[in-house]
């Protein structure tokens, strides 16, 4: 999830004339300090060894949630340019729902946006993207890059950015480690499980940021850059190119295929067992906790409209849900064989760590929420009870987990 305050920005700049080094500050509308960017690496051809100046016609007051935004912004450079062409929508807001209520077509023109993005040690992602700014670049700039070289430079980016969340993945994952009981279980097995998912995650991360700024409505977009994410990874991490299938390995995989395919049409036309539908008691408590919290909010109107997505009421309720989902995925179907077997223990295992995180997340959600004084503590206190106790249990089965693998691969 990425932070966007273009909308809140009153004027702002970033320096390029330094090589490899992006400075800059930004006036945001409702906070007393500007947010000073000391960032690695270059900007597209357009912006690259220059100087740029940017002015919001209309900007607007920050909301409340997201005025904890570092004012610090260390990190590395994603994409940034002052030319990326974007629909620009010819008609008034006003007229927007009578446009879509009768599926009249929008009139737009292409135009250019401003797209500033960083990720930053502090907040993570970082986006500013615009059409409306007033713009102004210094006229002459110190260094210039050619067509191959802004080519070589998003590769470095790209791999900058790589290393950068490694690196916070594994502080993050020290930290956690840190947090558990002495001698707790670690394993081969679950760090190979932890890695793959990590992979997977910056993975979709980058197809999802390219899917939102190419605005392609082509059905095979997903696929088409999901080939080239994938590609472009395994080159940043060095990985060798994999190796064609022999005829004999294509028969092989086309006949395993073939098996998977049989056996999951089987067990769609096979009436399920009543039992085996049933969540998981975990699973239930979480969803309708999840559920009470989202009611408990629209009762009250505690989230005023317009707010973004990091507002804590918002953090609150997505943690508990997303977790819940989580331990679907680890927990449903499984009660009669737990713990589950080694095989899928791996998979068990990220998925309830992730649940473990949104659990955390949600509490992180409520603490802010008690600081801010956005509810009574007749609410909040029970509420905290009731997440920790999710929390424990969370635990509990990680614990039995590890255990499955730690004898799998006769760690200690």
């Amino acid at each position: 999830m990425a932070w966007r305050i273009a909308d809140y920005i009153e004027h702002g700049e970033i320096d390029n004339r330094t090589k490899d080094r992006i400075t800059g500050t930004l006036h945001l509308c409702g906070l007393d300090t500007p947010i000073h960017l000391e960032l690695t690496g270059n900007p597209y051809r357009d912006l690259a060894g220059q100087f740029l100046r940017f002015i919001n016609p209309h900007p607007k007051p920050i909301p409340e949630h997201l005025a904890d935004i570092a004012d610090e912004q260390t990190g590395v450079v994603g994409d940034m340019t002052a030319a990326r062409k974007v629909k620009i929508l010819d008609i008034a807001d006003g007229e927007l729902k009578h446009y879509y209520t009768n599926k009249i077509p929008m009139p737009y023109h292409w135009g250019n946006s401003v797209y500033l993005e960083w990720h930053s040690v502090r907040n993570a992602r970082v986006v500013i993207e615009s059409a409306d700014y007033l713009l102004q670049v210094e006229p002459e700039a110190t260094w210039q890059m050619s067509e191959a070289e802004e080519s070589m430079q998003l590769e470095a980016n790209g791999r900058a950015m790589t290393n950068f969340m490694d690196q916070m993945l594994d502080a993050a994952n020290a930290a956690e480690l840190a947090e558990e009981e002495e001698g707790d279980p670690q394993s081969e097995a679950e760090a190979e499980a932890d890695a793959e998912a990590a992979r997977m995650g910056l993975l979709m991360d980058r197809i999802t940021a390219r899917l939102e700024l190419e605005d392609d409505s082509n059905p095979d977009a997903f696929e088409r850059i999901m080939d080239e994410e994938r590609e472009r990874l395994r080159r940043e991490r060095g990985e060798p190119e994999p190796e064609p299938l022999t005829p004999e390995e294509e028969a092989e995989r086309s006949e395993w295929m073939d098996e998977i395919n049989a056996a999951t049409e089987a067990a769609l036309n096979e009436a399920p067992d009543p039992e085996d539908l049933r969540e998981h008691p975990l699973v239930e408590h979480c969803h309708e906790l999840g559920s009470r919290i989202h009611d408990d909010i629209e009762k009250h109107d505690w989230v005023p409209k317009g707010s973004s997505e990091e507002h804590p009421f918002y953090a609150l309720k997505h943690g508990v849900w997303f977790a819940s989902a989580k331990l679907a995925g680890a927990l449903n179907g499984r009660r009669d064989e737990w713990p589950p077997d080694a095989l899928i223990a791996g998979d068990c295992l990220v998925r309830l760590k992730k649940a473990r995180n949104y659990l955390q997340d949600a509490l992180r959600g409520l603490e802010a929420i008690e600081a801010k004084k956005l509810a009574e503590p007749t609410w909040w206190a029970p509420l905290r009870q009731e997440l920790e106790a999710l929390l424990q249990s969370v635990n509990d089965l990680i614990d039995e987990v590890r255990a499955v693998l730690s004898r799998s691969d006769g760690s200690t």
